[in-house]
């Protein structure tokens, strides 16, 4: 039988649990990196990213998607930010709709 985890503990995990969330971390990794590379070779829209995240981007940095992206660098896209009033380390899926709509729009303006 399992003790409970002391409060400020890391539950205990089986090998076998270990196993699978590493598996899906590095699933999730190789799925940003291919989409970080549609976005740099122009295949895929960062507006488009951005106003519809697939699952695995849901905890992406808004910051690095656009900075994926080609023409934007870390300047631009902080400017970029800065104008919808979004931290640089918000995610995709934290950002409301009043800073996905504006940031979508602002992209698609230029």
């Amino acid at each position: 039988m399992a003790t409970p985890p002391e409060a400020g503990q890391t539950p205990q995990r089986s090998l076998d649990q270990r196993m699978d969330a590493l598996r899906r971390a590095n699933e999730i990794r190789s799925l940003r990196a291919q989409l970080k590379k549609d976005l740099r070779l122009g295949a895929l829209a960062v507006d488009a990213v951005i106003e519809s995240p697939p699952e695995y981007v849901q905890t992406a940095k808004v910051f690095d998607m656009i900075v994926a992206a080609p023409k934007y660098g870390k300047v631009k896209a902080t400017r970029l930010l800065n104008q919808c009033r979004i931290s640089q380390g918000k995610t995709l899926g934290g950002l409301s709709e009043r800073q996905r709509g504006e940031l979508v729009e602002l992209l698609r303006s230029r």
